[in-house]
C-alpha cells in the first residue's frame, strides 16, 4: 500500500532541512515522492521549494478542481495539487510538507493511507530558533509556542513524532527509519547509515 506522509511542524521546526535531508539520504532509490506545495509566495523567499502562483492563478486552479487540498496561513494560501492523488493510485508513496491545523481535512482525503508526522522542538529550542530569525515580536513567540504545546497535546496518540531539537543529522535518520518502516527497505545506492 502506499502511504501519504503527512509532515507537520510548527515554524522553525526545521521542516524544510528535513525534507531536503530525506531527499538526499534517499537519493532517488525509493518509492518515495516528495510533493511541492502551491503557494502565493515568491519561490525566492527561502525555504521550500514550492511552486509561485498569484492569486489569480490560484483561483483559477481552485475553480478548475485541480487541488485536493487548500488553505490559508501567514498571509499566503497554500494548496496540494491533485497530481498526489495520481502517485498514490500509482503504488508511490508520497510525503508533503502539510499544516497542522488541516490535519482533519487531510485525513478525509486520504484516509488510512495516510501517515501524520508531527516535527517537535523542545520549547526553548524553538524560541530560541524563532528569535534568531527575527520575524516576529516575543509576543507572537510566545504565541507560537503556546499554540505548538496545543498541537502537541492534540496529536499524542495521533500522529507519529519526530523531535528535531538536537542533530539535523540524527533526525533525518530517524524519519528516513520512519518512511522505511513504512514503504520497506530503500534499493542499493541510498546512504542509511548514521
Amino acid at each position: 500500500m502506499a502511504h501519504l506522509f503527512y509532515l507537520m511542524g510548527p515554524s522553525g521546526s526545521g521542516k524544510d532541512s528535513l525534507i531536503t535531508g530525506l531527499r538526499e539520504r534517499l537519493g532517488g532509490h525509493s518509492p518515495l515522492l516528495f510533493a511541492h506545495r502551491y503557494i502565493t509566495r515568491c519561490w525566492q523567499s527561502g525555504g521550500e521549494n514550492h511552486v509561485e502562483l498569484s492569486e489569480k492563478e490560484f483561483d483559477q486552479r481552485l475553480r478548475s478542481g485541480l487541488f485536493l487540498m487548500h488553505w490559508s496561513a501567514n498571509d499566503c494560501r497554500y494548496a496540494v495539487g491533485r497530481e498526489v492523488e495520481h502517485w498514490l493510485q500509482t503504488g508511490h508513496s508520497v510525503l508533503v510538507n502539510g499544516s497542522r491545523g488541516h490535519l482533519d481535512e487531510a485525513l478525509e482525503c486520504f484516509g488510512p493511507a495516510l501517515v501524520p508526522v508531527l516535527i517537535c522542538v523542545e520549547p526553548e529550542q524553538l524560541r530560541t530558533r524563532l528569535i534568531a530569525r527575527g520575524r516576529e515580536s516575543a509576543e507572537q513567540i510566545e504565541e507560537r509556542l503556546e499554540r505548538n504545546r496545543l498541537f502537541r497535546q492534540q496529536l499524542a496518540g495521533v500522529a507519529e513524532l519526530l523531535d528535531n531539537s538536537g542533530d539535523l543529522e540524527q533526525s533525518v535518520l530517524q524519519l528516513t527509519q520512519l518512511v522505511q518502516r513504512y514503504t520497506g527497505p530503500v534499493k542499493s545506492g541510498a546512504r542509511v547509515d548514521a
